[in-house]
């Protein structure tokens, strides 16, 4: 059962423009499916074959009369060579479009390539898996309070979803997968079990701010280490460093970035967490609802094929907001809170609107853990958890 994605519309306008497209995301987010359903007419090849992988490494040229465009190309860091030939093709007849469509799931060797080889020849998007709002489009119901735990839980995988999938299953599967082929291929792991402890201690972090020496401490390995592990994550689509915002701020505010996993059910998975019922006892249940939140701004960008502008502030006084989306030289500021009544007093609103000037603050939006309710006070809107395009558009 296929489940409408927001970004195909953008896909299909980039293709009418650009001779490639790469679309990174993901191991499951569902990039494949989806080129596969936008371009029906594309041949379909995929590098996640190693003989198949082999052949684009060390024969592009022979490989490409073997796939003519216009053609997918799938999971091309397994060959990034391959680049190389698609390059020469492209501009051969540099005037036509969308004839190569190129996904992979690890950023760090695909950009390289991406540098060498296809620099203003390619659009870059990124693929996550299902936004809330996605998912409330596909069920035709909206997410209500415990409706929305269930999402969470579950997150946005949409294989998961469309075939009724039992989400434990589905990610002890997903973590075998991901710690036994991408993990060892990108980086020397000489214990699994060391680099699985450090994945549930990271997910246990998420929404905090990034300490790298507590993590090394507590896995019990070096902090370079850590970096290294950290790395592999985000380069794999898996986490997401929210950076602060300090322009002429001085020295008051924090500098370090906080940690984010981009997909709840995964996150919830790796601490534990295997029912709904879990949350209400659950201390992480206000970091994994910013994550939520943070996951829908992401995807909010993502799929309208921009890259999210995005930080967060905090000083050392403790004053804080949880995201800062800057427009052009104004902000809009949200603040996540995952309570019935929340207050709106909001003590960071007050020190941004102090050192950047009012004129400046488009909006200060708090986002609640209850769908379609509307409260304002002072200019404080409280938003829906689901829908952020007041606050995002």
């Amino acid at each position: 059962m296929w489940i409408k994605r927001e970004i195909e519309d953008v896909l299909r306008q980039i293709a009418t423009k650009r001779p490639s497209l790469i679309l990174t995301g993901a191991r499951q987010a569902g990039k494949t499916s989806l080129l596969k359903r936008v371009f029906p007419e594309h041949n379909y090849v995929t590098l996640d074959i190693p003989l198949n992988a082999q052949e684009a490494e060390e024969s592009g040229e022979t490989f490409l009369k073997k796939y003519p465009p216009p053609l997918i190309v799938d999971e091309v860091q397994y060959a990034p060579k391959l680049l190389r030939y698609i390059k020469t093709a492209i501009d051969q007849n540099r005037e036509a479009s969308g004839r190569f469509l190129i996904t992979g799931s690890q950023k760090f060797s695909l950009m390289q390539g991406v540098t060498e080889s296809l620099a203003g020849r390619t659009a870059i998007l990124q693929c996550h898996s299902l936004s809330a709002r996605e998912y409330q489009n596909w069920t035709g119901k909206p997410l209500e309070r415990d409706s929305l735990l269930e999402f969470i839980l579950k997150g946005g995988y949409p294989e998961l979803h469309a075939k009724s999938l039992s989400p434990e299953s589905f990610y002890s599967d997903y973590l075998a997968t991901y710690l036994e082929r991408d993990v060892t291929q990108a980086l020397q792991v000489r214990s699994l079990r060391d680099f699985d402890r450090f994945l549930r201690l990271a997910a246990s972090r998420t929404a905090q701010l990034l300490n790298i020496n507590s993590l090394a401490t507590d896995v019990g390995v070096s902090p370079n280490t850590i970096k290294s592990w950290l790395s592999i994550l985000e380069a794999s689509n898996v986490i997401y460093f929210l950076e602060p915002y300090y322009q002429n701020l001085g020295k008051r505010i924090v500098k370090s970035p906080k940690l984010y996993f981009l997909d709840t059910g995964f996150c919830c998975f790796l601490v534990g967490i295997r029912q709904a019922k879990d949350f209400h006892s659950n201390a992480l249940l206000g970091s994994l609802f910013e994550t939520h939140v943070l996951g829908q701004i992401i995807r909010h960008f993502a799929n309208r094929g921009v890259q999210p502008p995005l930080y967060f502030y905090r000083d050392h006084y403790g004053h804080e907001v949880d995201f800062m989306i800057p427009v052009g030289n104004a902000f809009r500021l949200i603040e996540c809170k995952w309570s019935e009544n929340p207050s709106l007093e909001v003590r960071g609103f007050q020190e941004i609107l102090k050192i950047v000037g009012p004129e400046r603050v488009l909006s200060q939006s708090i986002v609640n853990q209850i769908p379609g309710t509307r409260k304002t006070q002072a200019g404080i809107t409280v938003e829906d958890s689901v829908h952020l395009e007041n606050s995002t558009g």
